[in-house]
């Protein structure tokens, strides 16, 4: 189950879809909400601070570090209470964004998110944010992508699935999701391409296992040239599903660049929620 939600508060403008959905998530699980935002100061700017003559925050910007993410938590504060959840608190933390909600989610079960923004000059450790979380905090990470909007609660999810490690943590981190589900789909791309994970009969074995934790899927099958990302949108979007879960792998940052990575590409193109974990 859920019980402690990390959001991470920041100025985004799509920081409002973000809020509502882990709001409505802390209420459907009776979970505490957790607003957590971050100067972008680090111990090693405090380090810096303390030993050099130099200082590593320009004069006069610390106390703005500071206010802006001040500002950001009352908001959350004053949405927390306008949207109906019943325990929550907010936490501003001195280090930039990957290293404290890695921090915040080792007592927590789920971390909440922006997409990011790999061209963002804002504060240190934003830019990948989503994909640094996913593949190394302890935690699984819900990516709400910019522009989402919904009213309702997540009812139909579909599940990435390729048998690796990295999909089965993701199914089951997803697992409090999916028991109240209105609709769960498994989809299996190019399932020829990796026998030995998958055996005779693709997504059998997953379809067994989700079904002793009272979870009903439908085993999708899709051969397709398209990526593998790509092939995952687009049926999520054709039936209509309001979550995708799958595994987040990583790659070095010349062969993510050269060949491109699944993660990434979800990361890029989603219109949905991702859940992601490692």
């Amino acid at each position: 189950m859920f019980k402690t939600i990390v959001l991470h508060v920041d100025a985004s403008p799509h920081f409002n879809a973000r809020m509502a959905l882990a709001a409505r998530m802390a209420q459907d699980f009776e979970a505490h909400l957790v607003g957590c935002a971050v100067t972008g100061l680090s111990l090693r700017d405090f380090v810096f601070l303390a030993c050099s003559n130099r200082s590593a925050v320009p004069s006069g910007e610390y106390e703005q570090m500071r206010e802006a993410p001040r500002i950001h938590l009352q908001q959350f504060t004053q949405q927390a209470e306008s949207l109906g959840v019943d325990s929550y608190e907010s936490r501003m933390v001195d280090e930039d964004a990957v290293q404290a909600l890695q921090l915040q989610a080792r007592y927590a079960d789920l971390l909440v998110v922006g997409r990011g923004d790999p061209d963002s000059r804002g504060l240190r450790g934003t830019a990948r944010l989503p994909e640094e979380l996913a593949l190394h905090s302890t935690r699984p990470v819900l990516v709400v992508p910019d522009g989402y909007h919904r009213e309702g609660g997540i009812g139909k999810i579909t599940i990435g699935w390729n048998a690796s490690m990295e999909a089965t943590r993701a199914v089951q981190t997803a697992l409090p999701l999916l028991r109240r589900a209105s609709k769960v789909q498994v989809a299996v791309i190019n399932p020829d391409e990796m026998p030995d994970r998958h055996g005779e009969q693709p997504g059998a074995d997953l379809a067994l296992y989700l079904a002793r934790h009272g979870v009903q899927i439908d085993v999708v099958q899709i051969e397709t040239a398209q990526t593998t990302a790509g092939a995952l949108l687009d049926l999520a979007r054709s039936s209509g599903s309001d979550l995708l879960v799958a595994g987040a792998r990583g790659h070095s940052r010349y062969r993510e660049w050269a060949l491109g990575g699944v993660t990434r590409d979800l990361l890029d193109q989603a219109t949905l929620p991702l859940l992601l974990a490692h």
